[in-house]
This record gives structure tokens, C-alpha cells and sequence, in this order.
């Protein structure tokens, strides 16, 4: 049988990592804890806290924030629900997909259970961001689909970070890769609801891809053309999708490095108004506004158009609240989002002076750029 898209995958991704690059993989390993320590205190961080005494199991030390240590799959659940709460965590454009969120999890209750080094941790880390980047911009040609990427195709970096923190064969990662597929989930109808489902969709892929590494582990073989089968991953979630992009370009920079860190608390679509707004901002008084009109693509109005934010959640995805406070407060604080902010007249004042509407050039470029 040819060569799967998933074995030619797993040899790109395992070329040596340079110091620099792991040295990016730090930087973003402490900039999840930070997004997960502040999400542990969460209404969604409380509710995974009373969730964990009923899945803990003896004979465990793996860390997971809000709770006692824990078997490795428990333990990348936990802490893999925590990083997006805040709207904080690190994301990729061209995938749509934040990597952290499913990936460290993993890569970190794996090391924790093999007893890695830190050198093998961030490699792990670094080449899971690979497999899971690689997979998403395939995934995203079109856009948006129905699909949370950081859930479907975040599961099988997960399971890339875990099998190599855990030092699996090729042929095992492969295997662990297959059974990743199987797991894969999550869908968009979470965002239109009052729910903590989000944070479920990466909790369950940061654990689903410890367990793909543990069964291929232990002997248990995955489909080898899990991505480009007939019956496979990108012709049954991504139709539209050229699996072949997966593997195109075969060498450049890692993907790790084309992600960036959020500045801001609130859903990446709005960062390039808050920008904006920001830039303006000593240059005319919010007072003196009789008009502001919001001009970007299609997306990001499909996403944060909201101009009645009934909660912090809904404020971080209003591209109206991020606009009102960046020109009347500066840089938006975490704060900036709450019931107060939220019921501030001078934000609502400016609020009722916005309007919004697409600009087709910018919703041309999308997901590779993001602007307003």
C-alpha cells in the first residue's frame, strides 16, 4: 500500500527542531498556564473542579489546575477545558484553530507520565502545533464550516504531542494519529447557545489524543489513511478540502511560529477594530463622535455583530462593546467585559452611534488575514 498522507505527515513533523523554535514552544507553554490559571476561576473552571473528584483516580501525579493529581487522561481533560475561557489563548489564522488549548494538555500529561525532560516537552509541544496546523489550514480553505477546528483537527496534534512525549515508533504514531481521527468532534452550534460546550470540545481532544497515544501504545492499530480515505476525515468533515495542501509546503518554518499571542480578552475577530480604535483614540474624543462605522469581513460580523452583550462571554465576541471601551478606556482590561462595563451609559451612548458592514476585500483574504 502507498505511503499514507498521515505517515509522509509524521515524517515531516519529526525533523530536528532547532534551540530557537523550542525556545518559541516555552513561550507558549507559559502563556497557556497563564490563560488556564485565570480560566480556573471561571464559572466554567468551577464546574470542571467539581466535575474532577468523580473521574480521579488512585496511584496518579500528573498536575491539573482545580484539581488533585491525576491520570494522565483525567488530567489533560481538565486542564485542556481552561485555556480558551477568557479568550486569551494563542491562535493561527490560516486554520482557525488554537492549538494550545489541545495540544499542551496533552503534551504535558504525557511528559508528566513518561517523566520527560523539558528538551522533549517542548519538542513534543512544537511538533504537535505541526500536525495540527498542518491538518487545520487544509481544513479552512473555504473558511468557516460547521466544525471547531481547535476540537476536530486539534485532536491529532494531541495525539502527535503525546506518542512523542511517550517516544512511540513511526509506526505507532501513526497508529495513535488513526485513532485520533476517530475521536475527532466538536461543532459551532455551542456558540450560538448559553453554553460551557466549548471548553468540552478541547478538554475531550486534548484527552481523546493522550488515549490515541496510549492505545497505539499498547498495540492497538489506527487507520493509516484516517485523512485522506474514502470514507476518511477530510472527505467526511472538510469535503471541500485538497488533503494534499496537508503536506504542501514539505519544508518551511515551523508552524509554531506563525501563531500569535492574543493582547487582548476577547475573540480574535475583534482585535483588528480594537486596533483601530485604539489608533484613534487620542485623536478624537470619544465625545465628540457622532458616527463610527465598522468596516470589516464577513466572519468576524458573522461572529461578534452584537451590539446588546448580555454577558462577559458575549461582550469578548461583540465587536461593538471592543470598540466602545478601547475608545473610552484604552486597552481593554478583562474587566472591561463584566456586568458594569457592560451597563457603563457611556458605553452605551457610543454603542448606539456604531453601525457595521462588510468590506468584500477583507472578506477575500480571510482566514489568512484578519483586518478592518
Amino acid at each position: 500500500m502507498a505511503q499514507s498522507l498521515t505517515e509522509k505527515l509524521i515524517e515531516l513533523c519529526t525533523r530536528p527542531v532547532p534551540q530557537g523554535v523550542r525556545e518559541r514552544a516555552a513561550r507558549h507553554l507559559l502563556d497557556w498556564l497563564g490563560c488556564a490559571l485565570v480560566g480556573s476561576t471561571s464559572a466554567q473552571g468551577a464546574a470542571f473542579a467539581r466535575y474532577a473528584p468523580n473521574r480521579q483516580a488512585g496511584g496518579h501525579n500528573c498536575f491539573a489546575i482545580n484539581s488533585q493529581p491525576c491520570s494522565p487522561t483525567q488530567a489533560a481533560f481538565l486542564n485542556g477545558g481552561l485555556g480558551n475561557i477568557f479568550e486569551m489563548d494563542d491562535v493561527h489564522r490560516a486554520s482557525i484553530l488554537h492549538a494550545g488549548d489541545v495540544v499542551i494538555p496533552a503534551a504535558l500529561a504525557a511528559s508528566q507520565a513518561k517523566n520527560a525532560s523539558a528538551a522533549n516537552l517542548l519538542e513534543a509541544i512544537v511538533r504537535g502545533y505541526e500536525v495540527a496546523l498542518r491538518i487545520g489550514i487544509t481544513a479552512s480553505q473555504g473558511g468557516y464550516s460547521a466544525w471547531y477546528n481547535s476540537g476536530t483537527c486539534g485532536v491529532f496534534g494531541a495525539a502527535a504531542a503525546a506518542g512523542l512525549a511517550t517516544e512511540l515508533s513511526t509506526d505507532e504514531l501513526a497508529d495513535a494519529l488513526g485513532q485520533a481521527g476517530m475521536m475527532a468532534s466538536g461543532i459551532w452550534q455551542c456558540r450560538l447557545e448559553p453554553t460551557f460546550s466549548k471548553q468540552l470540545a478541547t478538554a475531550h481532544a486534548a484527552q481523546s489524543g493522550v488515549i490515541a497515544a496510549q492505545l497505539a501504545g499498547a498495540g492497538f492499530p489506527g487507520a493509516k489513511h484516517i485523512l485522506e480515505g474514502e470514507l476518511g476525515f477530510f472527505k467526511t468533515y472538510y469535503p471541500k478540502a485538497d488533503p494534499a495542501l496537508t503536506i504542501h509546503p514539505a519544508v518551511s518554518q515551523w508552524k509554531i511560529e506563525e501563531v500569535s499571542f492574543k493582547p487582548w480578552s476577547a475573540c480574535r475577530h475583534t482585535h483588528p477594530v480594537i486596533e483601530a480604535a485604539l489608533a484613534l483614540r487620542n485623536r478624537c474624543p470619544a465625545t465628540d463622535i457622532a458616527k463610527i462605522t465598522i468596516s470589516t469581513y464577513q466572519a468576524a460580523i458573522d461572529f461578534c455583530d452584537n451590539p446588546a452583550a448580555q454577558s462577559d462571554h458575549e461582550a469578548r465576541f461583540s465587536l461593538q462593546h471592543c470598540v466602545a471601551v478601547s475608545l473610552l478606556r484604552n486597552e481593554p482590561q478583562i474587566s472591561d467585559f463584566d456586568a458594569c462595563s457592560r451597563a457603563d451609559p457611556s458605553v452605551k451612548s457610543l454603542i448606539e452611534r456604531m453601525s457595521i458592514e462588510v468590506d468584500s476585500a477583507l472578506s477575500d483574504q480571510f482566514p489568512s488575514m484578519m483586518g478592518s
